[in-house]
């Protein structure tokens, strides 16, 4: 019979994309309130999808990748996407400038990937639950950051595989003081 093994905690993390900037900062402080602290904030980054968001979301598109508080279960990323969905309800309406003017893209970073949650289903993606499906956007191997086939334009590039390594570091530190990290057995 196989053994389960206790699973390490995740950083939780979420892209936040708005073509208003201070709708995107509302949005930020609005998941820290709920979240915790932010640990890690990557600079305002464009945000192209050859136009596929451009009608409903505005013109032009800027994203930010955030990290909240102490690494925590990774079990509960389908909630997250729920409630992640509702806020962006909240910021819907005749009050602001388009149709959709925010969209949160929520997941988490492991010392071995980032996944992201999603509402579309593809051949890549594992169902969770309540129509929110997994997706493993990059792997880390060889000390870096690798994409897939399947990763999004925006995920492949060196800001957000640094956001990603200041996240995995930030784990690793957290692992380390409560001596959870595990090592590799040497010979």
């Amino acid at each position: 019979m196989a053994e389960v093994f206790n699973v390490e905690p995740v950083v939780r993390i979420c892209a936040v994309i708005s073509a208003d900037d201070r709708i995107r900062n509302q949005a930020i402080n609005r998941l820290s309130e709920n979240w915790g602290e932010i640990m890690v904030q990557s600079p305002c980054l464009p945000f192209e999808a050859g136009g596929y968001y451009a009608e409903s979301m505005g013109h032009p598109l800027k994203k930010q990748l955030v990290a909240f508080g102490d690494p925590i279960d990774g079990g509960t990323l389908a909630d997250w996407k729920l409630w992640t969905n509702a806020v962006e309800r909240d910021f819907a309406g005749p009050d602001y400038p388009s149709i959709r003017p925010l969209n949160l893209d929520p997941g988490y970073v492991t010392q071995a990937k980032l996944v992201l949650a999603t509402t579309k289903n593809r051949d890549h993606r594992v169902y969770l639950r309540d129509g929110i499906f997994g997706e493993i956007t990059l792997t880390y191997t060889a000390k870096r950051w690798v994409h897939h086939r399947w990763t999004y334009p925006d995920y492949r590039t060196e800001a957000v595989a640094a956001f990603a390594t200041q996240c995995r570091d930030h784990l690793r530190d957290h692992l380390l003081s409560r001596g959870m990290l595990r090592r590799r057995p040497t010979d």
